[in-house]
């Protein structure tokens, strides 16, 4: 008589809990779908994502989180739990930075899970517009790098647009050189994002010293061109590379071992509080001494926590600035909402970009 299978016990269990997991996440489903109709039924048909409700769900799921999965892990198989459920609501339109396969992609679908209906535009310019159009329920964007600081561009789109911020993802970018070519000494030329360019500055300069570098709108794009010209490469993540079928030269090759971008997401919905939030501002001082520590007091003297301030020509004269402010805390907490009255007492004015959710994976 054969020995009992040890794993048998143990793939029977697998089997049971499987079951019952499916079990249950068709009831969530099944509640989702309800709420999608009490939400028709009075007359919202609109407001199906609501980032502050994710977040607490996140959070909570972390907060119960006893292992062996990862916090970030076990709040990644809720997310896409709760993208699915809401696809049956209704699928949200989101506008990135294409074509399919950049971070600005990758960065939307860790945000909202897999089911999104994406919308590659050509520039972050056209996701701004796509949204304001109502053309995309959202957008992504990305607004700052830790090595390469603010995306300038991004911040100047919001001193014209009307959108606010709903929410922000950070992600780990990993750049890997692509080639057809299989030596680096047969590569003549680099294609990539400005941005990207710069977060491999150090690698390139060390290993590609002489090799031209040629600035373009997304590092997907820079794949298909890269994959069809002799003596070309391209930087960009592993997702391209499989999508576009360009095969990894050199991988990990950004300057920071620890890069990663932050990203916003832009549209027309006002978070309400969390329990955990960040507020924007976009604040036109006045030219004259003692103006920016006039901007910063009111928050000092509460306590409220500060964690990026950067400045951008105004365009509204000669040597006058704005300042985009991001501080801890949601826009109807009473010392975030007396600290910003102060602020527009003692500037020119004072726009709040939003207050949303801090990235929670």
């Amino acid at each position: 008589m054969a020995d009992k299978d040890p794993l048998a016990d143990i793939r029977k269990r697998i089997d049971e809990i499987d079951e019952a997991v499916q079990k249950l996440v068709s009831e969530r489903a099944e509640c989702a779908r309800t709420v999608a109709e009490i939400k028709q039924a009075h007359g919202d048909t609109e407001h199906f994502y609501r980032p502050e409700r994710e977040a607490q769900v996140l959070r909570a799921v972390q907060d119960r989180n006893q292992g062996p999965l990862s916090d970030d892990a076990i709040a990644s198989i809720f997310r896409e739990i709760m993208a699915v459920c809401l696809a049956l609501e209704k699928p949200l339109k989101v506008s990135v930075l294409g074509p399919e396969g950049t971070y600005t992609h990758a960065a939307a679908i860790k945000h909202f899970g897999s089911q999104i209906e994406a919308e590659p535009v050509s520039s972050i310019e056209e996701v701004f517009r796509l949204v304001e159009a109502g053309g995309a329920n959202f957008g992504v964007v990305p607004i700052e790098n830790s090595s390469e600081g603010v995306v300038n561009h991004t911040l100047d789109l919001f001193m014209k647009s009307s959108l606010t911020i709903s929410g922000e993802v950070t992600l780990r970018i990993r750049h890997n050189l692509m080639s057809r070519e299989t030596e680096l000494a047969n590569i003549q030329r680099v294609y990539a994002h400005q941005q990207t360019l710069a977060q491999c500055r150090l690698w390139l300069d060390t290993n590609l010293p002489n090799v031209e570098r040629v600035a373009i709108r997304s590092n997907s794009e820079a794949v298909i061109l890269a994959a069809d010209q002799p003596g070309s490469a391209a930087i960009a993540g592993e997702t391209a590379s499989e999508l576009y079928n360009l095969p990894i030269l050199n991988a990990d090759i950004e300057d920071e071992p620890d890069n990663t971008t932050r990203f916003v997401v832009i549209g027309h919905y006002q978070s309400p509080p969390s329990g955990n939030d960040r507020t924007s501002l976009l604040v036109f001082a006045h030219n004259k001494a003692g103006s920016l520590y006039s901007l910063l007091e009111p928050l000092a003297k509460r306590n409220i926590s500060m964690s990026n301030i950067e400045s951008r020509p105004s365009r509204r004269g000669v040597w006058e600035y704005v300042f985009f402010i991001d501080v801890d805390g949601h826009r109807d907490d009473k010392n975030v909402a007396d600290a910003i009255a102060e602020i527009e007492q003692a500037s020119a004015k004072v726009t709040v970009l939003g207050s949303y959710p801090q990235a929670v994976i």
